[in-house]
């Protein structure tokens, strides 16, 4: 899953993504210490799923808090419109539009 896909689901998708993630990895882990299964690969990848879901739902959450935007909002406006931003704008620069 890429950060640009996480970005673009609502806050609900997000919570349920981050528990079927949970459960899978819980799922490998049990797995593999059964030895059901070899493949240690996906592991570190649904760590790295589990970690950016949580960093996108902490961004929602300090700019509710800090900027005082409604995010959900933003992303339904947004969405249709795709726009090119920076990969430098930080967290209030995506909804500004870049620098």
């Amino acid at each position: 899953m890429k950060a640009e896909e996480i970005r673009e689901m609502s806050e609900t998708q997000l919570k349920l993504a981050l528990e079927d993630n949970r459960q899978e990895l819980f799922n490998l882990r049990f797995q593999i210490a059964a030895r059901k299964i070899k493949n240690h690969q996906r592991i570190p990848q649904v760590k790295r799923d589990i970690a950016r879901i949580m960093t996108a739902l902490r961004e929602r959450d300090l700019m509710r808090e800090y900027a005082g935007v409604d995010v959900e909002s933003e992303i339904i406006e947004s969405a249709p419109a795709k726009q090119e931003t920076s990969r430098r704008g930080g967290l209030l620069g995506r909804l500004r539009g870049g620098r």
